[in-house]
């Protein structure tokens, strides 16, 4: 079996099919236009520059299509990039499809929607239970395909979905070590503060941002899903504001997007527990990347640091 993009080293060549996850057009120093490609594999992306790029280039290589391409691995600032010396797109003969180079969650969906059905199960507050499960059920199809972002932490196939798991087990374990926390809200939160993110987001493959996630954002939209499931479930009380709050404010703060700051104890935990499953995610899969002793690449979404792998870790 070929090993993953991801895992060849600076110097290696490298002969395989890849998919154009995104195509970015700049142009150079000596006025030419180049292509800046993100390609990427099941284990993840790499980045690639098509010099020299032609009107043909420019319509043959785009987000969603699959090309071969023979180069070389090497490291520009720090960050590992595919020199290309040939490229060209898949024929039809070619013994691939775009589903073989998609990146998934590490848990199936079933195991993720029995999951996440069991909490939902647990609340015992009727109204948040049932503007939870409508939720969940208006959007089940996206929400355990879509990614949770385009780009830093779980931007694969049902990355939603796990972030949301994940982020649950998470809420469980630090609701037991202070029980004055109320599990219903908190667990609602953890569910419905990224749901937005099905009408945010433009799909599973090659995501990018739709018209209302460019307008408005994932945190509008599912305030304002909230207020329309109240509605329709003929729900009125402080419930509705609450949940309301415990999505505004998830991000923590103004600068970060945030439009209102935590001000109810279990929006502060969903704010802790949602930057820590997305730091962890981003982290373990940067360290996946490189072998003992060694140091990962710049991350910028932590502060641009790099982290070192310790050569006695065991994972």
């Amino acid at each position: 079996m070929a090993k993953g993009i991801i895992h060849y080293e600076v110097g290696e060549q490298v002969d395989v099919y890849l998919l154009i996850k995104s195509v970015t057009k700049g142009i150079a120093s000596n006025g030419k236009p180049f292509l800046t490609l993100i390609l990427q594999d099941k284990t993840g992306e790499i980045e690639a520059k098509l010099w020299d790029a032609s009107p043909e280039d420019e319509s043959v290589y785009v987000p969603e299509s699959i090309v071969k391409v023979f180069g070389d691995i090497s490291n520009y600032r720090g960050r590992t990039q595919l020199k290309i010396r040939n490229i060209r797109p898949v024929h039809q003969n070619d013994p691939v499809r775009v589903t073989d180079f998609l990146e998934v969650a590490p848990l199936k969906r079933d195991e993720m929607m029995e999951k996440i059905t069991q909490y939902i199960f647990k609340m015992k507050n009727p109204n948040i239970q049932r503007i939870t499960r409508h939720l969940l059920k208006k959007y089940e199809q996206r929400f355990f395909d879509y990614p949770a972002a385009t780009k830093n932490h779980h931007e694969f196939i049902s990355g939603l979905a796990y972030h949301v798991v994940s982020m649950l087990d998470l809420a469980k374990a630090i609701a037991n070590l202070y029980p004055s926390l109320d599990k219903d809200l908190l667990y609602a939160g953890v569910i419905l503060h990224d749901l937005g993110k099905v009408i945010e987001l433009s799909g599973p493959v090659s995501t990018s941002y739709t018209l209302e996630g460019n307008l408005l954002g994932h945190i509008s939209i599912m305030v304002s899903e909230i207020s329309k499931a109240a509605e329709h479930l003929g729900i009125t009380g402080e419930e509705v504001v609450v949940l309301q709050h415990m999505v505004l404010s998830h991000h923590g703060k103004a600068e970060w997007g945030s439009p209102k700051p935590p001000m109810i104890k279990e929006a502060e935990i969903l704010h802790y527990i949602d930057n820590l499953d997305a730091k962890m995610n981003m982290m373990d899969r940067a360290l996946e990347k490189v072998k003992p002793g060694e140091f990962t690449e710049r991350i910028f979404a932590l502060d641009n640091r790099s982290f070192y792998k310790p050569t006695f870790s065991q994972s």
